[in-house]
């Protein structure tokens, strides 16, 4: 027999089931189960701490690692001090520390600029134009 509850909010009954969620953080994502008491429909759920360990995990890994993809792009590739980029890309003089160690995400603009340099690096004497037109003007 299938487990069932009722939501206590919406009174709609829930079953235990798992299903995939998608767990993101910069520029990276993954598809992760999450066990969880669910609707038939997509209205809300619910789940315990523990339905939550492999989600929350993965988050975790997310964010180190979009840190330091960051970083690779920032310092390796484009050659850019944490300050440079923070104001050429956006966010600020500390934006990229937050970034690299995964205190906080970047924005989703900031997101585009660091994925579009990462494939165009060419494109970082373009933005440094614009940048210093924008500073004078």
């Amino acid at each position: 027999m299938t487990e069932t509850r009722v939501h206590p909010e919406t009174g709609k009954l829930l079953r235990r089931d798992v299903r995939k969620q998608i767990v993101a953080f910069g520029s990276l994502s993954r598809t992760v189960d999450v066990p969880g008491w669910y609707p038939d429909d997509a209205s809300d759920s619910i789940h315990s701490g523990e339905d939550l360990a492999e989600s929350d995990r993965v988050f975790r890994d997310l964010k180190a690692a979009y840190g330091a993809r960051v970083r690779r792009i920032r310092r390796d590739k484009l050659k850019l001090t944490q300050e440079e980029a923070g104001r050429l890309i956006g966010g600020g003089r500390r934006a990229f520390q937050k970034y690299e160690s995964g205190a906080t995400p970047p924005s989703d603009a900031a997101v585009g600029l660091i994925e579009l340099l990462d494939r165009h690096p060419e494109e970082l004497e373009f933005l440094r134009s614009i940048r210093s037109t924008a500073q004078t003007g």
